[in-house]
């Protein structure tokens, strides 16, 4: 009986519908600064390096990513953070128009992250890392820079996306929105 209470306790406790919002609300919270951060690391650390030494970095590059490359972690959390912030928004709707707002343009930022990803960033990941030669200097170089320079945009569109997600954060426990 005393097993049985406990997972029950457990069950309601962790469970109920006014904490899976939150734990949902939270994760998505997570995933977007992680994707923020890691980013932040592309443009701090990996576009440097690949500039660093034109051609000779990117063919370092291009060794480095052969069995895989930067993609392959944006290609599993970019989907799970819009999942989760479509999850969070659907699960919030009801809450006030202000919350729903703020989490509708959170997740619009975090889509449009993806859509400049898929039409400037691999186009220009496929110059530098497959197709263009090596011997090409000109052509790499302007491609890491243009790369460089548009990754902190990207940036500021997931920082800004962040920022709306936490200011309706704050207004879900402002209002006690999380209860309804």
């Amino acid at each position: 009986m005393s097993v049985k209470y406990n997972f029950q306790f457990l069950f309601e406790g962790i469970f109920a519908e006014k904490n899976m919002k939150t734990i949902i609300l939270f994760a998505a919270i997570s995933i977007a600064s992680g994707l923020l951060l890691v980013n932040i690391y592309t443009s701090i650390v990996d576009a440097r390096s690949w500039a660093g030494d034109v051609p000779n970095s990117i063919a370092a590059a291009r060794a480095y990513f052969k069995t895989v490359n930067p993609g392959n972690f944006f290609r599993i959390f970019s989907p799970v953070n819009q999942v989760l912030g479509l999850a969070v928004l659907v699960l919030f709707w009801r809450s006030s128009p202000s919350i729903r707002l703020g989490f509708g343009v959170a997740f619009v930022l975090y889509v449009l992250a993806d859509v400049f990803t898929f039409s400037y960033f691999y186009p220009r990941n496929d110059i530098m890392f497959k197709t263009a030669q090596i011997t090409d200097v000109e052509l790499l170089r302007k491609t890491v820079t243009e790369w460089s320079m548009m990754n902190w945009l990207r940036s500021a569109i997931i920082f800004l996306g962040l920022v709306c997600s936490f200011i309706s954060l704050h207004k879900v426990y402002l209002l006690g929105a999380r209860l309804k």
